[in-house]
């Protein structure tokens, strides 16, 4: 007659790992307002500097796709 024990088990199990979360969770720190913004702003100029490049390089590869379309007259 064990099948009655196995909700009371998974109640207990619940607690424990919920209890470790949040001794974890105290471990934990996290990022300053500060910190957060000055991250946030490199990965925004860097996304706007890398986009600019595949932009200008897709203009000079369509360059010279046409080009090369041009001399062989396709």
């Amino acid at each position: 007659m064990s099948w009655w024990r196995q909700p009371t088990e998974a109640w207990g199990r619940m607690r424990t790992f919920l209890k470790e979360v949040r001794a974890e969770m105290q471990k934990v720190s996290f990022p300053s307002r500060e910190e957060v913004l000055s991250t946030s702003i490199v990965v925004v100029v860097a996304s706007a500097i890398f986009g600019v490049f595949l932009w200008l390089s897709d203009l000079v590869i369509l360059e010279v796709y046409q080009w090369i379309f041009d001399v062989l007259g396709t």
